[in-house]
């Protein structure tokens, strides 16, 4: 393992404000705000603060003050972030991002989850943080063709055994769910317990599943058929193909930003735009990272690798059985929001289940406070049975 330091050379930044200033700017489109995609007046805007405003720098330093590095796992480099906690009853906690994810996502929650004491909480509560880049995404840089979710989980499981971690929690949302339960499958004799906050569920194929559902269970499902039918694009494209996406998302700045912030808009909870659910900044953080990695392209072909557990896959809302305890956060927008009793019928292992009444697919950006909360109280439920 060797420690890792960001270094971006001023001419890659350079770079990426010269083709912004020089975008070839669709005409014609029809003003239809954010029904058939990210409106160009939006994005122009957003471009031109890109260009002109935002300051890679502040994030480059901010990464560099965090404990970062570098090794091999199965024949791929990984970047991750390891944050020890001052505490010594600190649980080990590995968390996985998803898609367009980053380890961006948790620098705003590794105060207060490695050193409570100093944050106003309680000792007790405190972990020791792991957080990889996904290999093919960020700083981890590109990767052979192989790497799906389960591939993945066993690396992590090898990465925490190398870090001296004999028993950890393991947590993700997005993608980062599906690995985190691979974990919880594969490294079972390790694994103290899992924490989603993205879970995909489905009825079984026999009709009384469907009796006796509340109104808000239906709700749910139908905004899950909502993202199967109108938001899911992008991932039909990376699933089905990932290369032809990869050009123009490579060539162009603008092309990357609006590939990404629609998803800001379509996924976390706002329905007016993006920087009310996260941030601005911290949006431009996360596609600056994809265009100085190029990783966009290599990022896409973890949908084609996971396709048949992908929403709209054939495996969707299916899961396999685990022996230990899984604790679900439920926030109500992200694309799926689960149906309880369609979870319970998958792990029979539900230990712990909150739901909120806001918050989206980037909960720990979107909700800090919250994704903290639930993630002590699983710990101490584990610690308690």
């Amino acid at each position: 393992m060797k420690p890792f330091r960001i270094d971006v050379p001023q001419s890659a930044l350079d770079d990426l404000k010269a083709r912004i200033a020089n975008t070839r700017w669709p005409v014609g489109l029809p003003e239809a705000g954010w029904d058939r995609g990210v409106p160009v007046d939006y994005l122009k805007d957003l471009a031109e603060y890109w260009r002109t405003q935002y300051d890679w720098r502040r994030i480059e330093e901010r990464l560099n003050s965090t404990p970062m590095f570098t090794t091999t796992i199965d024949g791929a480099n990984i970047h991750f972030l390891h944050v020890r906690s001052p505490e010594p009853d600190a649980v080990p906690m590995i968390i996985t991002h998803g898609w367009p994810g980053s380890v961006v996502e948790f620098v705003d929650v590794l105060g207060p989850l490695t050193d409570p004491r100093a944050h106003g909480g309680d000792p007790a509560d405190a972990f020791h943080l792991v957080i990889p880049s996904m290999p093919g995404f960020g700083f981890s840089g590109p990767a052979e063709a192989g790497w799906n979710t389960q591939r993945v989980g066993a690396a992590w499981a090898q990465l925490m055994s190398e870090l001296g971690y004999e028993q950890y929690i393991a947590q993700g949302a997005d993608f980062g769910s599906g690995v985190a339960l691979v974990q919880g499958l594969q490294d079972s004799e390790h694994v103290l317990g899992v924490h989603v906050n993205t879970l995909v569920t489905a009825p079984s194929d026999d009709p009384a599943d469907l009796e006796g559902l509340t109104d808000e269970d239906r709700r749910r499902m139908a905004r899950s058929q909502r993202f199967v039918d109108i938001l899911s694009g992008s991932m039909k494209l990376q699933a089905t193909r990932p290369h032809t996406v990869a050009y123009s998302i490579t060539d162009s700045a603008v092309g990357q930003l609006a590939w990404i912030v629609e998803k800001y808009m379509d996924w976390a909870d706002t329905t007016t735009a993006p920087e009310d659910a996260v941030d601005r900044d911290r949006i431009l953080d996360i596609v600056t990272i994809y265009w100085l990695t190029g990783t966009g392209g290599s990022s896409a072909q973890f949908y084609y690798e996971s396709f048949d557990f992908l929403p709209i896959g054939p495996n969707a809302g299916r899961y396999f059985p685990l022996s230990v305890p899984v604790g679900v956060a439920v926030f109500p927008e992200p694309p799926f929001v689960p149906v309880r009793r369609f979870a319970e019928r998958e792990f029979a292992t539900i230990v712990h289940w909150n739901e909120y009444d806001r918050g989206g697919n980037f909960a720990a950006m979107e909700e800090p406070d919250l994704f903290i909360g639930d993630l002590r109280e699983f710990r101490r439920k584990l610690k308690q049975g």
